[in-house]
């Protein structure tokens, strides 16, 4: 029997959430002309979803170009007036007071001119948002709000449908506080500044998916003894959705030496697991043995066997304590 490096796996159960969720609102008012998406849809950002009447929105920004166009001939005008008044000043044709009402037109001109400017980008912002757009990637819900209804702007306003991310996604479950210590114990002595504490996810038809702890929350439940726990992993394909239950493991961040025996060497007396082991007088020797997690269909043995020890794995139902014996080795994979 010879101790064995492997990484060693906790279970824990969790529910899936979304890395990015969005709640699409209206930002303008008006009645809606046009639904661009069917429920369940994969969007991109940047992609219109829905359309509400723009007619009054273009037009607030034909307006505002128009009074650019006004104000920014007005400064032209008061541009040159000053410029006229410079030279004509210079040779006293007019007075200084004249000049000085000739730069103040400039400068009040130039600040309508801004106003102008300012007032088109507002113009412009309304219009883009009657087209309303996926702000992230993801996948959308149902339609909520369907063509025809009013909808007005504001914090109260409808959900148009939600949009949840589908690159990644997040595990989140509760680790309890034994485990929390020895997690973040673990991996500090790994080097490496980024080193990720592995965790594995097992979904319908026993397939697993590799992640890895994303965060903790900053408390300790004092109620529960336990710590909100984050994990992350790839869901590019979409087939992962929030809200699932999900079948955590939680592992080491190295491997650690422990001792693995095969489940055909253990037995149970009452409450008690143990085997028999060949003593150096090839005799047989019972020995209580404590297990823990169970590792590629072996188990491990957390105490009452050592590195250097003969387990009997085949015949143990023929052998009793104290029984001589002629033991054949077997290959470790098998014992």
């Amino acid at each position: 029997m010879h101790s064995q490096s492997v990484r060693l796996w906790n279970n824990f159960s969790g529910r899936l959430s979304a890395v990015e969720e969005v709640q699409l609102r209206p930002q303008v008012s008006g009645a809606i002309v046009d639904i661009r998406f069917e429920d369940g849809q994969i969007v991109k950002q940047g992609d219109i979803l829905a359309v509400i009447d723009p007619r009054t929105y273009k037009a607030a920004v034909d307006e505002a170009k128009a009074e650019l166009a006004a104000a920014r001939q007005t400064l032209s005008l008061a541009a040159k007036e000053k410029a006229r008044a410079e030279k004509l000043v210079a040779n006293g044709t007019v007075s200084k007071r004249v000049f000085d009402e000739r730069v103040s037109a400039e400068q009040v001109a130039q600040s309508q001119v801004n106003r102008a400017l300012a007032q088109l980008e507002l113009a412009e912002i309304e219009f883009d948002h009657a087209f309303v757009k996926a702000p992230i990637d993801g996948r959308v819900s149902r339609v909520e709000l369907t063509v025809g209804n009013q909808v007005n702007a504001g914090p109260n306003a409808p959900v148009l449908t939600t949009i949840v991310s589908t690159g990644k996604i997040y595990a989140d479950f509760d680790l309890d506080e034994q485990t929390y210590f020895a997690s973040i114990y673990d991996a500090n002595k790994v080097s490496g500044a980024d080193q990720k504490i592995p965790v594995r996810m097992t979904i319908a038809g026993g397939k697993t998916i590799d992640g890895f702890i994303h965060s903790f929350d900053n408390r300790i439940d004092t109620r529960t003894g336990t710590i909100r726990t984050r994990a992350l992993f790839d869901n590019s394909d979409g087939a992962l959705l929030p809200g699932s239950f999900a079948s955590l493991q939680l592992g080491t961040s190295a491997e650690q030496d422990v001792i693995l025996i095969a489940p055909d060497a253990i037995s149970t007396d009452q409450d008690r697991k143990f085997v028999y082991v060949v003593q150096s007088d090839n005799t047989v020797a019972y020995r209580q043995v404590t297990l823990g997690a169970e590792v590629d269909g072996r188990r491990i043995v957390t105490s009452g066997l050592e590195p250097g020890d003969m387990v009997i794995v085949n015949g143990i139902m023929k052998v009793r304590p104290g029984m001589p014996v002629a033991p054949e080795i077997l290959q470790a994979s098998a014992s």
